[in-house]
């Protein structure tokens, strides 16, 4: 059963797998949703149109992705406690400094660091963490730190609106300082203890052996992974859902709109979006410890597809159930079977390098989605015809996915051309 196999799982690993879920748990404040939630009362205080502020949420969000490669490879050579507890002081500050803004220049700045400690740093050392630290394991790791996520969406929404109506948007966010600071900082010391050496250790090894991918994979260098043309087939496939579903999250209201449905319909759905995704992550990650994150890869965008086909083709406000489910289900597979991908194509020796390196991508693809979605929109398309050109598109994304897939099966080990006494 896949609950006993967590509950083992967390009787050997209580403390790792803690920082984990703390980390995505975490990470929310600089998320999407969260910030879309505190955007209306922003635009209001400024006078800022809908253009506007989507532009301020690119630019900075655009400035993260450009950032992260090397913010996010320093995972690699530095202790883990003290590169987490830099990032959880900048979100700190970054939480801090959105209550000073007093204009669209500090805005762009304060959306950049929220966006880039967040969704970004704080994101990223949970899964890169969770992704080096377990080997047989790691999909279920992976999955248990991805709940924190998902409960966040689940709870911080309710949490926000109510902070909004109580104090306001600026005493929101400055109280999120204080959470993360007298919470999340301790906790994060205390789950820690001692872990640095086993750090190290990692970061010594540089032909780490992973047994859930083909025998003896050697750990390639992030250099070696862009000049891999098998990596380029992969990223439609793996930036397909960053960018279709933080546009669709974007305009849900305005999809609601067009189709007729009341916005607290669709809102008030999002419960069964998460819980969809929880128990997703559960036996998604179950499912990549039996099979391996290579062989669910060609099937991860079949949900996707099958959801933006339900909104192309139906109008009825019953659909959003299925199409709620279908995002859920999604979600839940994406991160267990993306996260541990790449240590099964790569090794973990340089995980933090490699993953910052695709996590960019899907920054920059979140930041374009909402904005793609909106031009087309402008240019007369109606949002239901949109989401079939997008149903298009992660089809054939797809199919390369499984092309790249088939033709690393092809080759020996999938190793770089060098020597195996490389890190």
């Amino acid at each position: 059963m896949p609950l006993n196999a967590y509950r083992e799982l967390l009787s050997t690993n209580r403390r790792l797998l803690g920082f984990g879920f703390v980390t995505a748990l975490y990470s929310s404040f600089g998320q999407t949703y969260f910030i879309g939630i505190i955007g209306p009362a922003i635009q209001l205080e400024f006078g800022l149109s809908h253009t506007l502020w989507g532009t301020i949420y690119m630019i900075g969000t655009l400035a993260s992705a450009c950032l992260l490669p090397w913010t996010g490879a320093l995972i690699d050579r530095l202790p883990l406690r003290r590169y987490t507890l830099a990032a959880c002081f900048l979100l700190v500050f970054a939480c801090a400094y959105i209550t000073t803004t007093t204009g669209p220049v500090t805005l762009v700045l304060a959306i950049f660091l929220l966006r880039h400690a967040g969704q970004g740093l704080i994101m990223h050392i949970s899964i890169t963490s969770m992704a080096r630290y377990f080997d047989r394991e790691r999909g279920r790791a992976i999955a248990f730190a991805s709940v924190g996520m998902s409960l966040g969406e689940a709870i911080l929404p309710f949490v926000a609106v109510f902070a909004l109506t109580l104090i306001g948007w600026r005493w929101t966010y400055g109280a999120a300082a204080i959470l993360i600071g007298l919470t999340v900082i301790p906790t994060v010391i205390w789950l820690l203890k001692g872990h640095d050496a086993k750090n190290y250790g990692h970061v010594e090894v540089g032909t780490t052996v992973n047994r859930t991918s083909p025998p003896a994979v050697l750990s390639w260098t992030r250099r070696e992974v862009v000049k891999d043309y098998l990596f380029y087939l992969l990223m439609p496939g793996l930036l397909a859902f960053s960018m279709i579903g933080t546009a669709l999250f974007f305009h849900h209201l305005n999809l609601a709109d067009e189709k007729g449905w009341s916005h607290t319909w669709i809102t008030g759905n999002y419960s069964v979006f998460a819980a969809t995704t929880i128990v997703t992550l559960i036996l998604a990650g179950t499912l990549v410890d039996r099979l391996s994150a290579i062989r669910i890869m060609p099937y991860l965008l079949i949900p996707l597809v099958l959801a933006m086909m339900i909104i192309g083709f139906i109008d009825g406000d019953w659909s959003v159930i299925p199409y709620m489910l279908l995002l859920g289900i999604q979600t839940g597979l994406y991160f267990p079977v993306i996260s541990a991908l790449w240590a099964e194509l790569y090794g973990v020796a340089h995980i933090g390098a490699i993953k910052s390196l695709s996590a960019s991508a899907m920054v920059l693809s979140s930041a374009i989605g909402p904005v793609l979605m909106g031009w087309l929109v402008d240019l007369g398309i109606s949002l239901s015809t949109v989401c079939l050109y997008f149903a298009v598109y992660t089809s054939v994304a797809a199919v390369l996915v499984t092309l790249a897939l088939q033709t690393r099966k092809s080759q020996p080990v999938g190793l770089p051309k060098r020597s195996k006494t490389r890190a």
